[in-house]
């Protein structure tokens, strides 16, 4: 029933775009703030390594082990990575333009900081994305995704649509008799 109204109301749709705008906002300002600053995600990457240890760890111990295994050595591109994938996330819920997925992104990178041992305001946007991805393209209805994606929808059509038509046994006999 909630998921009901979260895909298809009208008010859930206006609702919902303040949450998409507002949380678009705040990736998209944080991300900013690393691009245009001096972002190095090292002294992070190392803290969270260090929450690791103790009686009441804050990081699992397979969280840390990636961390320090893969994450901590490829800093560089982790130093590109998170400022770009914060902006484009920004962007992407404020313009309403593949919504769902700029969410679902923005969910991974919130579930990454959190399993680093950093609260702060990742549980609420966590929770709000997740209510973003359920409501699916309801989310995007005053944005972009209004256009994109049925124009997409209408490419995938015509390009399966044909490859499909191709290879009917009418398409073959049709093919034979010409």
């Amino acid at each position: 029933m909630f998921n009901n109204w979260l895909r298809n109301n009208k008010v859930a749709m206006w609702l919902l775009t303040v949450l998409r705008i507002y949380i678009g906002y705040e990736w998209l300002t944080a991300g900013w703030g690393k691009l245009t600053g001096s972002f190095d995600a090292g002294g992070f990457l190392q803290g969270a390594i260090a929450k690791a240890a103790g009686d009441h760890p804050a990081v699992q111990g397979w969280w840390a082990a990636f961390l320090e295994h893969a994450a901590l050595p490829g800093v560089k591109f982790f130093n590109f990575l998170i400022p770009v994938g914060e902006v484009l996330v920004g962007l992407g819920l404020i313009l309403g333009t593949f919504t769902t997925f700029a969410a679902l992104m923005g969910l991974v990178m919130n579930a990454a900081f959190l399993l680093s041992g950093t609260v702060s305001t990742n549980v609420q946007l966590l929770l709000i994305e997740v209510l973003i991805i359920v409501a699916a393209a309801n989310a995007g209805k005053i944005g972009f995704d209004r256009w994109v994606l049925p124009f997409l929808r209408g490419l995938w059509t015509k390009w399966t649509r044909k490859g499909y038509d191709r290879h009917t046994p009418a398409a073959r006999m049709k093919k034979q008799t010409a």
